[in-house]
């Protein structure tokens, strides 16, 4: 029997390695990266410059202005700040978004506004409706609604894609009734790769967005910031007291320049991957459902055995999983996977399900 490939995702590599990398990538000295940059081009954002990687985000999606975050925690922090900067302020969000779970509550914790979360339904979306009754009349009794926030792709429904549409009729819905549209975009990239739309599209109605560098675009670090110019002057000084104004922000972004010219290309395949593992799943007899990967993740019911079992079977294998819940299983395709690793994970996950003890 062939020995299993260790299991190494990107998080466990020396760090030392990824820091040379970014300097590497800054002077060009890996093959197939810009050629060495100017200094003037990263630029220090306490000298008022935010850097290529910023303006090329800006540009990119067509919003006046962006900044340079360590994480796109940070960025959806910086945006509920920025939105909801009186006291007594609420924002409505999904109660599967990641804001809502994985974030550590910073909104009430930091922010101290309150959150309102309603129900996502599978595809990720919010019911419009339930949003309009969800924004309160003017008593003193309430919190003041001021802010939407809604996850595209949506992480906790599997990678699921807000549709442009949707994303308009949000914002209108959002407008009328005074409050303003927040995006948490850190896969945006891939749902308008899904969509075939530009990123440009999939922001336009959003108000604000936050878009990660590091997660399918490929980027070892970081999060942009996108919005109006006024919202950025405001985001600006939300960074520097949350800490994330780093001088070096221009050398570390500089893998950022990189992931936002040649991602975009590679997430077609991440997709094409997902939606063959899931097709091959589902052949085998594995609990998962084809027609709802519109991404790059793929969903597992683990039936009857718990997931953490099963994620460890599988990391045995060499393949890497996150139990999501008791019995489900997140897995996310990344331009690192490729289409001989897809078919070794249909293998692993053959010799898991179909040989329990």
């Amino acid at each position: 029997m062939q020995t299993p490939r260790p299991a190494l995702p990107l998080s466990c590599c020396h760090l030392s390695e990824l820091f040379e990398m970014g300097f590497k990538v800054a002077r060009g000295t890996i093959p197939g990266t810009p050629p060495p940059l100017p200094r003037g081009r990263f630029g220090d954002p306490f000298a008022g410059a935010e850097g290529g990687s910023a303006r090329e985000a800006a540009a990119l999606f067509q919003k006046d202005a962006a900044i340079f975050v360590p994480s796109g925690t940070m960025a959806n922090l910086i945006a509920i700040m920025v939105h909801c900067d009186s006291r007594g302020s609420e924002m409505i969000l999904g109660d599967k978004s990641h804001i809502h779970i994985y974030e550590q509550g910073g909104c009430s914790q930091i922010a101290a506004v309150h959150p309102r979360a309603l129900p996502n339904l599978p595809d990720g979306t919010i019911d419009l409706s339930a949003v309009e009754d969800a924004v309160r009349e003017p008593n003193d009794h309430f919190p003041t609604t001021r802010l939407l926030c809604l996850e595209n792709t949506h992480n906790k429904c599997g990678g699921r894609v807000l549709t442009r549409d949707y994303m308009r009729r949000a914002a209108e819905t959002a407008r009328a009734h005074g409050l303003v549209l927040h995006l948490d975009g850190a896969r945006v990239v891939n749902a308008a790769v899904a969509l075939g739309e530009t990123p440009a599209a999939m922001v336009e109605h959003a108000d604000s967005a936050s878009v990660c560098l590091s997660k399918g675009l490929g980027a070892p670090i970081g999060s942009v910031l996108l919005g109006s110019a006024e919202f950025v002057r405001r985001a600006r000084r939300a960074r520097k007291v949350l800490g994330g104004g780093m001088r070096q922000a221009g050398c570390i972004a500089a893998a950022g320049l990189c992931a936002l010219a040649d991602g975009p290309c590679r997430l077609r395949t991440d997709h094409d991957n997902a939606k063959r593992l899931a097709a091959a799943l589902c052949e085998i007899g594995i609990d998962t459902d084809p027609t709802a990967v519109d991404s790059n993740m793929v969903m597992v019911n683990t039936g009857s055995e718990p997931a953490t079992e099963v994620s460890r079977r599988l990391e045995e294998r060499g393949i890497l999983v996150i139990a999501t819940g008791p019995r489900t299983l997140r897995v996310v395709f990344h331009h690192q996977v490729s289409a001989k690793d897809t078919d070794d994970a249909i293998a692993a996950f053959r010799d898991v399900f179909c040989h329990r003890q």
